[in-house]
Parts: C-alpha cells; sequence; structure tokens
C-alpha cells in the first residue's frame, strides 16, 4: 500500500498530487517596472496571504502587516536575495498583484 487519503475495507483511496502553485507569467515586452526596495524591518509579524510556485528560482509572496499588504521577492540563485514593494492599502496593492502573475509588471 502506498500513500493513500483513506484505509479501511481493503480499499486505497489515492492522494490527489501534490499542488504545485502558481506560477508567474512571462513578462510582457512593455511590461511595468516594480520598484523593489530592501525589506527593512518594520513590524514583528508578518502574514503570507499568496505566493507563487516553490518550483522556480524566483518566488513572489503577497504579505500582510500592520495593516498594509506588499509584494515579497525572493531571488534563489545565484544567492538569496530579497526584496520588497512599498507596503499600500489592500485597492492599491492587489491590482499589482494581479499585473505581477500575469506578467504586465516586474
Amino acid at each position: 500500500m502506498g500513500d493513500c487519503a483513506a484505509k479501511g475495507s481493503g480499499v486505497d483511496i489515492p492522494l490527489p498530487p501534490p499542488y504545485h502553485g502558481i506560477h508567474v507569467g512571462p513578462a510582457w515586452d512593455d511590461h511595468e517596472r516594480i520598484t523593489w526596495l530592501k525589506p527593512t524591518p518594520r513590524s514583528d509579524r508578518v502574514r503570507v496571504r499568496r505566493h507563487t510556485c516553490e518550483c522556480k528560482p524566483t518566488i513572489y509572496e503577497l504579505c500582510q502587516a500592520g495593516g498594509l499588504l506588499f509584494v515579497r521577492r525572493t531571488e534563489r540563485e545565484p544567492e538569496v536575495k530579497v526584496r520588497e514593494t512599498e507596503r499600500l492599502i489592500t485597492v492599491r496593492i492587489v491590482p499589482l498583484w494581479t499585473k505581477l502573475l500575469t506578467g504586465e509588471a516586474r
């Protein structure tokens, strides 16, 4: 018996494949340039609300802290480098997150 969601009655119910995550679309030729800043420890807690797939060398996270949201970019190759957008209210950062995912911003 391999991995299964339920065992019993001699019947195995297989687990679904692992969730692979959202991938960022390729950047458009005329994409909006995001200003990436060095992270500053402004909050004692940060909540990651959304994130892109871990299979790529660069991952993006939509983060929330102190009532504001921001996007964190982590480049893992050749070395780990973290950058963040400015912290904004929800109605200003969510469209930027969407543009990032679709390739309209980078």
